[in-house]
């Protein structure tokens, strides 16, 4: 995944994928076990919000450039014709899993653990936490949709924080000064605070920007419940779970489905871990749950 020159490019401006979540790590720090979810520390004062924007590495500030600069709402109508098609390949969940498996960059010098094996440890904390069954798959396939890499896509458009397009950009989002260079920035409609939506419509009638969490959900939609499919397409939704923004976008249900979400998040972002999970002994027990909820090949 890294280039090889050392510098970024359009394509990939990070060292690896684990880069941005890194800084999310960072961004959000994991909330005290005893503590309740709080999205945002209501006493901080607004020159502290981005202190972690001044510290990120290079690479990470250039990831965000592209990606605010190149997310208009033209660009994911584009994304959505091209890949929502489902017309790449034909996959099993256990093989979609072992073809995200060669996106292992062997530059990064702080893990060696295959993709794969990432999504196995969030479906073992989940599963030691006692939750659902289609929770515990939601954690295993969550990031199935980084395939997107595997057929060409760059970064930027397969990972980031998301938020909707066609409306105006909210302040919580990270790095929001790079957006004076997207052309949307120039369609007054779009600079609005419903845009081109309806106040309390709903996220289902909301673009946001293009990347794994909308491609999977319109891979896997017709197979899991409302639950997981909100947990596999908000999850990157940085802005709206944990910054509290765009709620006025948001209907009654989207509200109550955000609160798993939330729960998700916490093992979306700190499961990862250096201990290696035995694939020879778990993959019985998720090729059995993965065949409970979908059939043999999905349309990818």
């Amino acid at each position: 995944m890294a280039n090889p020159t050392g510098t970024p490019n359009q394509n990939t401006p990070l060292q690896n994928l684990e880069e941005w979540e890194d800084f999310l790590k960072e961004r959000y720090p994991k909330p005290a076990a005893s503590a309740g979810f709080q999205a945002t520390n209501p006493d901080k004062k607004p020159e502290q919000f981005r202190n972690y924007e001044a510290t990120a590495r290079p690479t990470v500030r250039e990831f965000y450039r592209l990606n605010h600069c190149h997310q208009t709402y033209d660009f994911v109508q584009s994304k959505k014709r091209d890949f929502l098609s489902l017309n790449r390949r034909q996959m099993g969940v256990w093989e979609a899993m072992e073809f995200l498996n060669t996106l292992v960059d062997d530059s990064d010098p702080d893990t060696d653990l295959s993709q794969l094996e990432h999504l196995l440890q969030t479906a073992e904390q989940i599963r030691r936490d006692g939750h659902p069954r289609w929770f515990i798959l939601t954690g295993l396939i969550h990031d199935l949709g980084k395939i997107l890499c595997l057929f060409g896509e760059p970064q930027w458009a397969v990972v980031g924080d998301t938020f909707p397009v066609g409306c105006a950009w909210s302040d919580k989002i990270v790095f929001h000064e790079f957006f004076a260079d997207n052309p949307d920035s120039r369609v007054p409609r779009y600079q609005t605070r419903l845009g081109v939506y309806e106040e309390g419509g709903g996220l289902d009638r909301v673009q946001l920007s293009w990347g794994h969490d909308e491609y999977l959900y319109h891979v896997v939609k017709d197979h899991l419940p409302a639950e997981s499919l909100y947990m596999i397409r908000y999850h990157s939704f940085y802005p709206g779970h944990r910054e509290g923004a765009y709620s006025y976008l948001m209907n009654d249900r989207d509200k109550a489905l955000f609160d798993g979400v939330r729960a998700f998040n916490r093992y979306d972002l700190y499961t990862k871990s250096h201990e290696r999970p035995n694939v020879k002994t778990l993959r019985p027990f998720y090729e059995e749950l993965i065949a409970e909820y979908f059939p043999a090949q999905l349309r990818w």
